[in-house]
Order: C-alpha cells, then sequence, then structure tokens
C-alpha cells in the first residue's frame, strides 16, 4: 500500500522493496514448515506429472544453472494422480535445487516419470508405502551422494549438510510433508560418490485431468462499487481488508463476529454482494455465518479467508459454485482479483 503511494523510484523505494521480499522470505520459510507438518490447505486437482515437469523445466533450466544438464524421460500416457500443482511444483523445485547442491563441480539431473504398481513385496520392504497403482516421479544426480547415516536423517526439518547460510534444511522436509499430505511415498537411494536418486509415487486416480481455470491477471487492479460484508475478528488484518476495498471503491459493512454480521444484516435494507469471512471466528464460524447468510440470500457470493487449515480440511465438500477460499497472507492485488472474479 505504500508502494502504491510513494513509488519504488522515490527515495525510500528500496526500503519498500526490502521490506516486500524480508516478509515474502519469511512467509516462504512458514510455507515450508506448514507443509512438513501436514498442514496446508491443498487445492488438489487431476494431474498429469509429465506435464508438470514438461511446464517446469524452461524454468528449471534457468534456475539451476549452465554447468547443470537437466535430461527427462516422461511417460506420456502417465496416469493421473490427486495434487495441488503448486505444491507439485514445489517438490520439484526442492530436488532439483537439493540434486544441483549435491554437484558443486556441475552434472546431470535426470527427471523421469512412469507408472507403477507397488506389490506386497515393495510394501513389506519400504515402510509408509501401500500396494496400489501409482504414477511415480524420479529425480537423479551424478552428485556426491550420501552416506546411510545422512539417509536416515534426510527428512528431519532442520537438518542440512550444507555449509551455514546455505541452507535452512526445509527443502526436503517440506517435500516429505507435502508427499505425505497427498497420501503418496517417497524412496531414497543413494551410495557416496555415486549419486542419488529420489522417487516419488503418488496414488492413480482416475479423474481425468481438468482444464486450468481462466485467471484474471494477478498485476492488474480492477475497482469496484459493490457492498461487501467483511468479518475478521482480528482488528489489524480488519482493517488492511478495509482500506484496500474502500481505496478501490466498494462499500465496506465491518464486523468483528459472525453474530455481528448477522445483526448488522438484520438492519440493512440495501443488497450486500459479497461475503467476506475468516473461516475461523469466536462462538460462531465463518462456515456457519456463510450458511445462514447463503440460505437467506442465495445469490450472495462468499470468499473464505483463512492462515489454518483444520476448519478447511473438508473443503471440497462444501467449496460451491461462488464460494472460495483465499489463504493468508495475501497481497492487496490477489485480494481484488479473486473478489471480482467472484463478482464477475
Amino acid at each position: 500500500m505504500l508502494t502504491e503511494k510513494i513509488g519504488l523510484e522515490s527515495p525510500v523505494g528500496q526500503d519498500l522493496r526490502e521490506i516486500t521480499a524480508a516478509a515474502e522470505r519469511a512467509a516462504a520459510l512458514t510455507r515450508q514448515l506448514l507443509a512438513f507438518s501436514r498442514k496446508q490447505v491443498l487445492k488438489s486437482v487431476s494431474v498429469d506429472l509429465s506435464t508438470v515437469v514438461t511446464e517446469m523445466e524452461p524454468m528449471l533450466r534457468r534456475l539451476l544453472g549452465e554447468r547443470i544438464a537437466i535430461a527427462t524421460a516422461l511417460d506420456p500416457r502417465l496416469w493421473h494422480v490427486m495434487a495441488d500443482v503448486t505444491q507439485l511444483e514445489q517438490v520439484l523445485l526442492n530436488l532439483t535445487v537439493n540434486a544441483r547442491d549435491a554437484m558443486p563441480d556441475g552434472g546431470v539431473i535426470r527427471i523421469e516419470t512412469c507408472n507403477v504398481d507397488l506389490d506386497a513385496h515393495f510394501v513389506a520392504t519400504h515402510a509408509g508405502a501401500r500396494a496400489a497403482a501409482h504414477a511415480m516421479l524420479a529425480v537423479t544426480d551424478n552428485g556426491i551422494g550420501m552416506t546411510p547415516e545422512i539417509q536416515a536423517r534426510l527428512f528431519e526439518p532442520f537438518f542440512t549438510t550444507k555449509e551455514r547460510g546455505r541452507g535452512t534444511g526445509l527443502g526436503l522436509a517440506a517435500v516429505y510433508g507435502i508427499v505425505k499430505q497427498l497420501g503418496g511415498f517417497i524412496g531414497v537411494e543413494s551410495e557416496s560418490g555415486k549419486g542419488s536418486t529420489f522417487r516419488i509415487y503418488l496414488p492413480k486416480t482416475e479423474r481425468p485431468a481438468e482444464a486450468p481455470g481462466r485467471r484474471l491477471p494477478e498485476t492488474v487492479s480492477l475497482p469496484g462499487h459493490e457492498t461487501i460484508l467483511l468479518v475478521e475478528d482480528e482488528a489489524s488484518v480488519r482493517d488492511f481488508i478495509g482500506v484496500v476495498l474502500r481505496r478501490h471503491g466498494y462499500r465496506v459493512l465491518e464486523a468483528d463476529s459472525a453474530e455481528a454480521a448477522l445483526a448488522l444484516m438484520t438492519d440493512r435494507e440495501g443488497e450486500v454482494h459479497l461475503l467476506l469471512t475468516d473461516v475461523t471466528l469466536p462462538k460462531m464460524s465463518g462456515r456457519d455465518l456463510a450458511a445462514r447468510l447463503t440460505g437467506d440470500s442465495p445469490s450472495l457470493r462468499v470468499l473464505f479467508i483463512s492462515g489454518y487449515p483444520d476448519p478447511m480440511r473438508d473443503a471440497d465438500s462444501f467449496l460451491a459454485p461462488g464460494v472460495q477460499l483465499l489463504e493468508k497472507p495475501f497481497a492487496p492485488q490477489v485480494l481484488l482479483t479473486r473478489i471480482r472474479a467472484l463478482l464477475s
């Protein structure tokens, strides 16, 4: 918000840029912690792992540098899996960066996908695996490899063999958490001096791949004129959202609880177009509030916001048309884009 007022070219523009960068690093670190503890809100769709690799490959080549070659062997008939695409991208990114760091003098990273039926023998020798049809993603490097002692601690959060300042020790821990949250299994094969292979197995789904939905650009600020009921019990968050919405033309009704919101709606004569509510509220939840209000006004759109995933664990069962979820933290542009998409 300050950047919009002052501009990055002003004398304090560099300070604003550094503040933003520090906040984004903190948010990224938090996301990795959440991934390890399996407490992220995931939007699962039917997805092809080969497609994810193909779409990420140009970015990976730029990121990993000229001394790292990428070779792929992708099954064009790969079984689909239910997964959050953003989290799959994080898995692939973390594994390839880890592979690059294991090859300080350069080398080759091989990325492979194929269909695998895990049988009873595999399950008996790999704790955590389940006998079923899986799509497999493998990332192999020809780097320094690992000793059995290092492999035993590989997925511990904050465990790292890198020098001080080169890593948080959360990359592989995040991969482990994401794979487990998706109902999958991760295995590692490595030997000192001979490289490493990470294999991820995700359960097959019979759902056809879903076409990506049309997205409004997140860099465009679209003004509005509608009335929004904002329900958020944390004053600082409520104030921030209120300022953003009013600056862009919306009329805003604010409440710090579901009960206060219901009282506002009882006395309200004009139309309210959107309910913007935190999921976790004192006494009555945002979910119950939405059910009450949409029962009386079926045309009311709903946008949930949440920084805590437990109330959203069954999100697929109640995110009906006209209802969406926005995870905290979010930037003003993302909030405005989601609201405009719902109201349009």
